[in-house]
This record gives structure tokens, sequence and C-alpha cells, in this order.
């Protein structure tokens, strides 16, 4: 069975790009970039993204959205929404 790790969605220079957390590697991490920051990438198009970089969402996983700040201590701060599921390598094995 393939480990499970963490996806995350994010805006990075106004664009909205998915990546997979690696952890205990210097491997870059996988990354997908939509090449906007408005809409939200879909559902659909989230799993696609995640099936290029050769994962897909662990059965009965779901999406969890956080908001963070850049300074907790100021409300009047942007606030940036950070998107996150568990994710398994569908590829991992394959010769």
């Amino acid at each position: 069975m393939a480990p499970v790790c963490t996806a995350q969605m994010s805006v990075f220079n106004d664009r909205w790009r998915l990546y997979v957390v690696l952890m205990n590697t210097t491997d870059l991490w996988p990354e997908f970039s939509f090449d906007r920051a408005a809409p939200v990438p879909t559902f659909t198009e989230r799993v696609n993204a995640l099936s290029v970089l050769g994962f897909e969402p662990v059965p009965g996983a779901e999406w969890e959205w956080t908001e963070y700040s850049a300074d907790p201590d100021d409300p009047s701060t942007a606030i940036t929404l950070l998107a996150a599921i568990q994710v398994r390598s569908w590829t991992e094995g394959e010769a």
C-alpha cells in the first residue's frame, strides 16, 4: 500500500497551485499550476491535477479549507485560503 501524504492548494503569484508535500526527502515536491486566481479550481480539476502528478485522494478523504494571514495580530491583513487533502501515489510500485 502506498504511503499517505498531504496535498495542498493555495494561491501563489496570482495562480492557484496544487502541490504534494513529501516528507523526509530533498526531492522537489510535485506541483501543478492552474494558471489563474479565479475561479477556485473545481473538485474535478483538482482530482485531474493530482492524477497528472501521479496521486489520488485517499478513499473517503475530503478537502479541508483553512484561512491564514501573514499577520494574525492585524485583522485588516488579507486572508489566504489553503486547502488540504490526504492522498496516495497510484504510481508507486510501477516498473
